[in-house]
Order: C-alpha cells, then sequence, then structure tokens
C-alpha cells in the first residue's frame, strides 16, 4: 500500500489539521509532566523531545504508522542479513561490523562474523606493530604521521570521529585526511611532514576511485622524491583498505598490508569496518573498542526495543512529522561541543545520500517529500551566524541540539556557560517572546514587530554525561538507525546511490577535452561557453 494512502497517515492528516495551530506554551501549560513523559533514555544517552510541537496522541499516531508500515520487521531483516538492497542485490550489515555477541551473522547462508573478526584481528596486529616500531619506515624510522586518503564515507566518516576523540589520541601518531581532488588538500595536508615517518593509508574497495587514486598516486611521487629511493619503499610508508588486490600489488603495496571489506558494507556507513583503520591508528585499539561498543549498544536498543521505547525510531517519526506534515525541508544538528565540529559534516552524507531519493521500492515517483537537508555547526558560533533565520525567520527549522554534562577539557567557566547557551536557546525557540513582556520591559511600540519572537520553533534535546568513545558511538548508531527508519516510512530504498553516477560519468568526457585543450565532446551551449573560457584564460 503507497504511503498516501494508510488510513495512519490519513489518521495524523486529520490530527495535523489541529496541531498545526497550536503552540508549545499551550501544550507545556496543559500537561505538568509533559518533559518526564516525552523523555527517553538508551545506551547513555537522554534524549528530549518535549519541546517538539507533538501531543501524546501525536506519537501514539506516528507509532501506528510506523508498525503499519512494518517498521520492526524491516529492522530485524537488516540484522539478519537479508537483501534489503534490493537495486545492488546486497545485504546492508554495517551492524555486523561492531557486533559484540557471539551469534552468527548470515550472508548468503554463511557466517560472516569469523571474516570480521579476523579482519579486525589483523588490524589490531598491525596497529600493535606501527605502535612498537616493528613496523617502520624505507629508512628504519618509526612512523609518526597517518595520512588517510580516500572520499565521502572513507574520509567523512573516520574524520569526523578522529576529530570527535581527539582527546584520547595517541600522542606519537598524528592523523590527517585528505579527499578531495584539489591538489591544494593534499599539498596542504603533506606541509611539515617527514617523508620517513609519514604512513599512507588509500582506501578505496575497486582501488579506481577518481579522486583516492589521483591523489595516492601524487602522495607515492612526493614520497618517492623526498626520499630519494625506488619504488620498493612504498610497502614500507603505504597500506591498502581495498578488495582488489591486483591493483593493490601494482601499486606496490604489500598485500599482507591490505584490509579488505565486503560489498554489504556501505561507504557511509563503514567506519567500523577496515576503514577505520586511521582511527585505530591515530587513538589506539582500546579507544577503537570502545567505540564498537558503543555502536553495539545502540543496534541492540534499536533491534530489541518497541517501538514505543525506540530511540531511533522515535528521533525518525519526530523528523517525519515535521518533513511530511509541516513540509520543513531542513533540520538542523547543532552540537554544543566543539570536538563534533564534523559531526553535521558527517550527517549530510549519511541522511542526503541515503533518502535523497524520489522513486519508491517499487519505482514509482513518489508524491510527498522525503529526506530533508541535513546541516549544522557546533554552537556557539552558529549562534553568532545563521540562529537569527531559526528564531525569526520564515521557515520552521527543526533542531537537534546536542551537549554533555560534563566537558573534556575543564577550563574554568567554559563548560557552564557553553550549556547555559544550549539550554537557553531551545528555551527562546519554543517559548519566544510576547508584545506584552516587552512592554512591561519598556521596549518602544515602533521595535516591537522587531523584537518579539513568536516562538513554537520546535528542537529535540539529547544528552549524555561526557563525550566518549563509547557514547560516540551509540550517537552514530542513533542517527544511522534514524535514517534507515525514515527510509521504510518514505518507501525508499536507503543504501543505494545511484544520484551520484551520472556527474562521474560525464566528467570522464569532459575531462579528455580538458586533457585535449579543446572542446571534442558533444556538450550543452553553456558547458561548450564555460569550457571556452577555461581555455581562453588557462596559464
Amino acid at each position: 500500500m503507497k504511503l498516501l494512502d494508510r488510513p495512519e497517515w490519513k489518521a495524523l492528516s486529520d490530527h495535523y489539521n489541529k496541531m498545526q495551530s497550536v503552540h508549545l506554551r499551550d501544550l507545556f501549560a496543559g500537561d505538568k509532566t509533559r518533559a518526564q513523559d516525552l523523555s527517553f533514555a538508551a545506551s547513555g544517552w537522554h534524549v528530549d523531545f518535549s519541546k517538539n510541537r507533538m501531543s501524546t496522541e501525536t506519537f501514539v499516531l506516528l507509532q501506528q504508522l510506523a508498525k503499519a508500515c512494518d517498521v520492526p520487521e524491516r529492522i530485524k531483516e537488516m540484522f539478519a542479513g537479508e537483501k534489503i538492497n534490493q537495486t545492488e542485490g546486497r545485504s546492508v550489515l554495517h551492524t555486523a561490523l561492531r557486533n559484540r555477541g557471539s551469534e552468527a551473522v548470515l550472508v548468503d547462508g554463511l557466517d560472516v562474523m569469523p571474516q570480521i573478526k579476523q579482519v579486525l584481528k589483523k588490524m589490531r596486529g598491525f596497529t600493535k606493530k606501527v605502535e612498537s616500531g616493528e613496523f617502520q619506515g624505507a629508512t628504519g624510522k618509526k612512523i609518526k604521521q597517518i595520512i588517510n586518503i580516500g572520499i565521502g564515507g572513507s574520509d567523512l566518516g573516520p574524520e569526523m570521529v578522529y576529530q570527535g576523540l581527539k582527546a584520547v589520541r595517541n600522542p606519537e601518531l598524528s592523523v590527517r585526511f585528505v579527499s578531495n581532488i584539489d591538489g591544494s588538500h593534499l599539498v596542504n595536508a603533506l606541509e611539515g611532514l617527514n617523508a620517513e615517518e609519514t604512513l599512507f593509508i588509500v582506501a578505496s574497495k575497486t582501488f579506481t576511485t577518481q579522486e583516492t587514486m589521483t591523489n595516492a598516486c601524487s602522495a607515492k611521487a612526493w614520497l618517492l622524491k623526498e626520499l630519494g629511493l625506488d619504488e620498493s619503499a612504498v610497502a614500507s610508508h603505504f597500506v591498502a583498505l581495498s578488495t582488489n588486490k591486483q591493483a593493490v600489488q601494482a601499486f606496490g603495496i604489500d598485500l599482507d598490508n591490505t584490509f579488505e571489506f565486503w560489498d554489504w558494507v556501505g561507504g557511509r556507513y563503514s567506519l567500523t569496518s577496515a576503514i577505520g583503520l586511521s582511527l585505530m591508528l591515530g587513538l589506539g585499539v582500546d579507544v577503537f573498542d570502545q567505540l564498537l561498543d558503543g555502536f553495539y549498544e545502540m543496534d541492540q536498543h534499536f533491534l530489541e526495543s518497541p517501538v514505543e521505547k525506540n530511540l531511533p525510531v522515535l528521533m525518525a517519526l519526530v523528523g517525519f512529522w515535521y518533513n511530511n506534515f509541516f513540509e520543513a525541508e531542513s533540520v538542523a544538528v547543532l552540537p554544543y561541543c566543539q570536538y563534533l565540529n564534523r559531526f553535521s559534516a558527517y550527517l549530510q552524507q549519511a541522511d542526503m545520500e541515503s533518502n535523497g531519493k524520489s522513486v519508491d521500492r517499487d519505482g514509482d515517483k513518489v508524491n510527498y517529500q522525503t529526506g530533508p537537508v541535513v546541516w549544522g555547526e557546533p554552537g556557539t558560533g552558529g549562534q553568532h551566524a545563521f540562529y537569527q533565520l531559526i528564531h525569526q525567520g520564515t521557515k520552521l527549522i527543526p533542531c537537534d541540539f546536542i551537549g554533555f554534562v560534563n566537558p573534556v577539557d575543564p577550563i574554568g567557566d567554559h563548560h557552564q556557560k557553553l550549556m547555559a547557551n544550549f539550554f537557553a536557546q531551545p528555551e527562546a525557540l519554543a517559548f519566544g517572546k510576547g508584545a506584552k513582556d516587552l512592554k512591561e520591559e519598556g521596549c518602544s511600540e515602533s521595535l516591537l514587530p522587531y523584537r518579539e519572537f513568536e516562538g513554537n520553533r520546535p528542537t529535540t534535546a539529547l544528552m549524555a554525561k561526557k563525550l566518549t568513545p563509547k557514547t560516540l558511538g551509540s550517537l552514530i548508531a542513533l542517527y544511522e538507525h534514524k535514517i534507515f527508519v525514515q527510509g521504510v516510512l518514505w518507501d525508499v530504498y536507503s543504501f543505494d546511490q545511484w544520484g551520484v553516477e551520472l556527474g562521474k560519468q560525464l566528467a570522464g568526457g569532459v575531462l579528455e577535452d580538458l586533457e585535449a585543450g579543446a572542446v571534442k565532446n558533444s556538450h550543452d551551449g553553456s558547458t561548450v561557453s564555460l569550457l571556452n573560457y577555461y581555455f581562453n584564460n588557462k596559464e
């Protein structure tokens, strides 16, 4: 049954007509236990949904829709290894990568857990060799710098986690990340490095990704020039995260230092696979294991909890409510923690590449909104940049506020002031400030329209005691599963990304033109004009 034909959708539509003009002030005034009733906890996280434009009836109706769309069954199918990525004929088993239990996980009747454990064991062994100095550079020096070369999921996830957990990093190994094919990214990453002490991780499943392999080849050329050695030195300074052993070996990388992952690992969900080698090296084996523990805890909560108490499901339903009834086209993710400065960027890919779809599972065009635009920056910097629009603009922008009770780096009263803003901003967004209060404060009539805050701007607050490897792992898993549930509700395939392919294909023809120095292929008039501008102004 199509989404808009479901009786549960129609019940929600009727309910929305009653709720759309209800103010949060009224919802709180009419329910003294609202905050307690709409707060939930799992895996070290406390989530307060009470400042959302929803009643308990709203939640009940949304939960009924989730059940009608078979969300619990779909969750079980994913964990069981069924091929839910049907357009590519693949299972989706990022959850198996952090499975800390003893149960088997089957793909085509084969238990994949021994393979996963073997790769993790190999990663741990290699990390210990680098840490001890058993694995050395070509001139016998200990490795001190890691450069991870990847793009998309091979870059965004590992970089986000490394930035997030920098406070507990290995002080003897620094990690830098290169993804952009713009040569400046690599040049800046190499700045100040000693080639004798540098290890490159090349992350590409096929070992053919244009951006990654271009950067890898340039890094290789830099290394050999700096060392003044022949290509045999590559094996002491490069490792590969890939399944293409022939290409890896041709590049000069020792196959013993090649770490595999599988086609049931989607790129944007891959940071707990071999793609996380940079994290294991940069943070240490123990920290990486704690990260896996956090993922696993949230995974188990997601798998085992009923819809009514399932945090990822509830997060998904709240987002669905605003996206499909209030027609909010974006959501802001606002971590009040500088270490999470890359978290919103990571979620952009995780969410927008997953649910940025306009065709349902039957191949039909949808007639409703699917995935939102995801954006955000850490507080309090964002408050001085874009909060004006959230408070008083014409767009409804639901916000997730992420905060921690205890700071990672206690300095003076910094954390108290940070958290004062974390609590105050959602309060201001929810309840605003009316003309009556402004007049009592002495505000002039002429300024009233400018200083009035209507409020009724929705927020969800997520809090944990402290940012640790475990709480970060569970936070990432929480959002991963939220995305999955929303894909089920919208009836789209969340684990393919065909939309990125066309641009790649066209770029091949344009590259032929650029290499020839003239337009040889057929293009539209605008592209021809732009190419000619490029040729006429190239130095």
